[in-house]
Parts: structure tokens; C-alpha cells; sequence
């Protein structure tokens, strides 16, 4: 048995969850709505507020899928209901981040700025003070969307392993290098 996939999904009050007759699955909840295609193979059951995942047999694909769907389901529900939330901080000389509505400006050392275009799912902030770094917070209900988008933004400048500088995930630790001198003994 899946250890992931038996666990059962807690409903909280003003949480709707609905199941199409197409295995299509929708929650609704105060802070939007989101909708999850789930395999027709895979049994979905709801009552006494608790939503459950079941497989049909014991077939490895079916294993896999019993997991992933309740997780996706899961972070649906978190998702409506508290919403997602990922802190990003730019480590270098120079680089800044600013953002109008969901357009960001990243400065981060190159010739060029980058402008990054958001999905209107997500909302961003960008904060600047003096003595600190600056940050880049976005916030969303789909969490999938959420960390593709933080992926992305990483990837334009990835922290490198001797200074630390680039775009890195606020408490990420990252893993550094002594440099050349180290090696002279």
C-alpha cells in the first residue's frame, strides 16, 4: 500500500470538492478554484468530510498514480485554502528586482535586464531595504505553477559555489567551495 496514497484528505469547512463523471476533479474554495484531470483507473471517494484516493489493484502503474493523485489533490486543497507563498533573494553586487503588476525587472549583472512576464495566477512583490538583500516573494494557489515559475527565475542566475552570488531560495543552504588558494599548502 501507497503510504502517501492512503492517507486520507481532510476537507476543511468551505471547501468544496467535486468529481466530474471524466475523473475530472474540481475544488473550490475562498481563494479560487482549481481543476486536476485525474486517471479514469483511479477511485475517488468523498463523505463525512474526508476525500480518499483508492487503486484498483496492485499494478506498479497503478502504485504510482494512487500517490501522485493524492498528493495533487491535496495541494489543491491546501492551495485554496491557504495558498502558497516562495521567497526568493538576490545575493550580489547590484542586482535588484523590481516588478509592476506582474511584470519583474531583474537586474543581476549581465549587459541586460530581465524582464520576466508572470501568469496572472500569481502574484509577486518585490522588497528592497537598505542593509539587505533584495527579495522577490510570490504567492499563488497552484503550487505546481508556483515552483515552475521559481525554477525559472533561479535559472537566470543560478548561486554560484565559491561567493554565493545569484538567486536563491530564502534559508537555502548552499554547499561552497574554498577556491584555488586552498589547494597551495
Amino acid at each position: 500500500m501507497s503510504r502517501i496514497g492512503k492517507n486520507p484528505i481532510n476537507v476543511p469547512a468551505g471547501v468544496t470538492i467535486t468529481v466530474s463523471k471524466d475523473n475530472v476533479v474540481t475544488v473550490k474554495g475562498p481563494k479560487g478554484e482549481l481543476t486536476q484531470a485525474v486517471d479514469a483507473d483511479i477511485i475517488l471517494s468523498q463523505e463525512d468530510g474526508v476525500f480518499t484516493v483508492s487503486r484498483p489493484t496492485e499494478q506498479k502503474r497503478h502504485k504510482a498514480l494512487h500517490g501522485l493523485y493524492r498528493s495533487l489533490i491535496n495541494n489543491m486543497v491546501v492551495g485554496v485554502t491557504d495558498g502558497f507563498k516562495i521567497e526568493q533573494e538576490l545575493v550580489g553586487v547590484g542586482y535588484r528586482a523590481t516588478n509592476q503588476g506582474n511584470t519583474l525587472d531583474l537586474v543581476l549583472g549581465y549587459s541586460h535586464h530581465y524582464v520576466f512576464q508572470l501568469p496572472e495566477e500569481i502574484k509577486v512583490t518585490t522588497t528592497s531595504e537598505k542593509g539587505q538583500t533584495p527579495k522577490i516573494i510570490l504567492e499563488s494557489i497552484d503550487k505546481q505553477l508556483i515552483g515552475q515559475v521559481a525554477a525559472k527565475i533561479r535559472s537566470l542566475r543560478t548561486p554560484e559555489p565559491y561567493k554565493g552570488k545569484g538567486i536563491k531560495f530564502v534559508g537555502e543552504v548552499l554547499r561552497r567551495k574554498a577556491g584555488k588558494s586552498a589547494s597551495k599548502k
